[in-house]
């Protein structure tokens, strides 16, 4: 069965005054969803296709291209489609069920006895995922500080090292990697590069623009963007004999995203490029101010002049820093865990992205042997007014101090 990343139907807003989907700036693209209008109703909203079965032509053919919804579903491509041109990817996208589906996916596409190199700071799941499941897959597995390139070269095993796994930013420590000096790196050595740019969404960073290969999200975060989709995606660079064999996984192990999810995700990737650059903002402002909090020991957000990552960030993040950032609480963990516990405005909850507010203790979600220290709190910044966030997190960061101290 032949497959493709882009949509189905006609589409009147791809041929008004010859102006085509390449043409468009980003906010365009994600508002227009491609600008497809559905061929039977005329719908500007594409159509959720619920069926796991398509007829065969009279003799046995599928020449609409769908067969079975296990490896390939049409609403399912609409959303890849809107992601593949959001990241430049000229292989296309995959939607999985989860960021970790997609994550692992990945993984499992290399062969027995390879190397990996990833970072000391990254999403804890994978990072755990990785440690505990990959020497049961062969691979070999270096955590190296990848906001460092020399370090990557030095953990290069040549011949076998191939695949270099960045995150960046590094959730929660908002550590920055340079994608074109690292891609430069693992190719010179035979290797692919993949980019978890989750925190960074293609508003901000377009990883395969800076010679990455693959970029992945959890597009539960800001790609949906209302904390009701569990999602991964991987974008691909180019199509080859791995992203085919990442296509083959997918289907032979029914790892796809379900109709219904990438109907509500399309709604999402809609506004995106609005919600991306008012969280981005409210987060830089939040930034700034907590900076000189007398309660705050340390704020860490690439947007900062004295970020040490913050010279890298600006060369390859456009229009803004991202959503998340993380304080370091003076007063040590206790004061950090009452603080969350004060918030009124902010949700005490795990996740990225969402037009809520978001604030959690990472220590004590990731458990011993994290990076993480224990005074810190993760934020992911919401769309609501930032003097209000500030406020409701002054009042609680006042009010843990004085229970504490």
């Amino acid at each position: 069965m032949s497959r493709s990343n882009a949509p189905h139907g006609d589409s009147d807003a791809t041929a008004t005054h010859g102006l085509s989907p390449e043409a468009w700036s980003p906010r365009t693209l994600a508002a227009q969803a491609l600008g497809r209008i559905d061929p039977v109703t005329r719908a500007v909203v594409p159509p959720l296709h619920l069926s796991t079965t398509y007829l065969r032509d009279p003799d046995n053919a599928y020449r609409s291209g769908f067969s079975y919804a296990r490896p390939d579903n049409a609403t399912t491509r609409e959303a890849e489609a809107v992601i593949a041109a959001l990241e430049a990817a000229e292989a296309g996208a995959l939607l999985f069920g989860s960021g970790m589906a997609a994550a692992a996916a990945l993984f499992c596409a290399l062969e027995r006895g390879d190397h990996v190199i990833a970072p000391e700071v990254m999403y804890w799941g994978l990072r755990r995922w990785l440690r505990q499941e990959a020497p049961r897959l062969d691979l070999a597995v270096d955590f190296v500080p990848m906001q460092d390139p020399e370090a990557v070269r030095a953990a290069i095993r040549p011949g076998r090292t191939r695949l270099v796994w960045i995150e960046t930013p590094g959730n929660p420590l908002c550590t920055i990697t340079d994608i074109a000096r690292v891609a430069e790196i693992a190719r010179a050595a035979g290797a692919r590069v993949a980019v978890d740019s989750t925190a960074a969404s293609p508003i901000h960073t377009r990883p395969l623009t800076l010679g990455a290969d693959i970029v992945m999200h959890s597009a539960t975060k800001i790609l949906n963007g209302h904390s009701d989709v569990v999602a991964g995606v991987l974008a691909g660079a180019r199509k080859d004999a791995f992203w085919e064999r990442l296509t083959a996984i997918r289907g032979g192990w029914g790892a796809i995203l379900g109709p219904f999810e990438a109907y509500l995700l399309m709604r999402g990737l809609r506004t995106l490029p609005l919600r991306a650059t008012a969280q981005s903002a409210g987060a830089l402002k939040l930034a700034q101010r907590l900076t000189a909090h007398p309660l705050v020991s340390a704020v860490l957000y690439p947007g900062l002049p004295d970020h040490p990552g913050h010279a890298v960030a600006a060369r390859q993040m456009e229009g803004g820093f991202g959503y998340m950032l993380s304080i370091r609480v003076a007063g040590g963990e206790a004061a950090a865990i009452d603080t969350a516990a004060r918030v009124a405005l902010w949700k005490r909850a795990t996740s990225l992205g969402g037009v809520e507010s978001l604030i959690e203790h990472r220590a004590s979600v990731e458990g011993p042997g994290t990076p993480c220290p224990p005074d810190l709190l993760r934020l992911s910044t919401g769309i609501e007014d930032p003097d209000d966030l500030f406020r409701d997190l002054d009042a609680a960061l006042t009010g843990a101090h004085g229970a504490v101290g």
